[in-house]
C-alpha cells in the first residue's frame, strides 16, 4: 500500500460529505454500514433513556411514600421530608452522570440525522457540520463527553428535580406551621439538640444552591433535539 492511500478519501469533499445524496440514489456498502450504525446508536440512547426514567420514577415514588407517611399523624417528625430532600439531591446526582451517557449517543444520532438523513431527503439544503464524518470517526475511535457534570446536573434539575424538590420544600415548610400550632415555627423546625435556625439555614443553602446550578448562565454544550417553530407547517393547506 503507497503512503497516499490514507489520503484517498477526502472527508471534506462535497462528493464526500453529502453521501446522503448517494445512499438514496443507489445501494452502498458504506450506506449499509451506517444505517446499522444508526440503529445501534438509537438502541444506545433509548437504553440509557430508560435508565433516566427509572431514577425519576423511583425519585417520584419515595417523595409519595414519604408526604404520606410525614402528615399521617402529627407525631410523625418533619425532618423524614428532610431526608426526602437529601435523597432527591442524590439522585439528582445519579441521573447527571447517568445523562452525560446519554448525552454521548443522542449527539452521534444527532450529528447523523443533520447531515445524513437530512441531507438524503434535501440534498440542495447541503449539510450542518462540513466536517461531520471526521467528527463521529474520532468520537468512536475515541468516545468522549460532551457535557460537564456541572451542565448535565442543570439540565436534570431543570427538567424535573428542581420541582420535585420545590414540593418537598413546600410540604416541609406546611408540616412545621399548620402542624405545629402550638410553637413557632422556628422552634418547630428544631431537629433534636441542633436548633430551628440552623436547619432553616441549611435547607435555605441547599436551595439556594440548586437555584444557583439552575439559573446560573453558561455555554451550553449537549445537542438540543428540539427548537420551537409552527406548529401550522405540519397541517396540509386545506384550501
Amino acid at each position: 500500500m503507497g503512503d497516499n492511500d490514507e489520503h484517498d478519501i477526502d472527508p471534506e469533499a462535497p462528493d464526500q460529505r453529502e453521501i446522503g445524496r448517494e445512499m438514496v440514489d443507489e445501494s452502498t456498502g458504506l450506506g449499509s454500514v451506517m444505517a446499522h450504525a444508526y440503529r445501534g446508536e438509537l438502541d444506545q440512547a433509548t437504553t440509557w433513556r430508560q435508565r433516566l426514567d427509572q431514577t425519576t420514577t423511583w425519585a417520584v415514588t419515595i417523595i409519595a411514600a414519604l408526604l404520606t407517611w410525614a402528615f399521617s399523624s402529627e407525631d410523625n417528625p418533619h425532618y423524614i421530608l428532610l431526608i426526602g430532600m437529601v435523597i432527591v439531591a442524590i439522585f439528582v446526582g445519579i441521573e447527571a452522570r447517568r445523562y452525560r451517557d446519554y448525552d454521548v449517543y443522542r449527539s452521534r444520532i444527532r450529528l447523523l440525522q443533520q447531515n445524513l438523513f437530512a441531507n438524503a431527503l434535501d440534498p440542495s439544503q447541503g449539510v450542518t457540520h462540513r466536517n461531520w464524518r471526521v467528527e463521529l470517526s474520532n468520537d468512536y475511535r475515541t468516545p468522549t463527553l460532551k457535557v460537564s457534570f456541572l451542565e448535565a446536573l442543570a439540565n436534570r434539575l431543570r427538567r424535573v428535580y428542581f420541582a420535585l424538590l420545590g414540593v418537598l420544600l413546600a410540604a416541609w415548610v406546611f408540616r412545621i406551621t399548620a402542624f405545629s400550632p402550638r410553637q413557632d415555627w422556628v422552634s418547630a423546625a428544631g431537629i433534636a439538640v441542633l436548633p430551628g435556625t440552623i436547619i432553616i439555614g441549611t435547607v435555605a443553602l441547599l436551595y439556594a444552591v440548586a437555584l444557583g446550578v439552575v439559573v446560573w448562565p453558561r455555554k451550553r454544550y449537549a445537542k438540543g433535539e428540539f427548537q420551537e417553530g409552527d406548529p401550522e407547517m405540519w397541517k396540509e393547506d386545506e384550501e
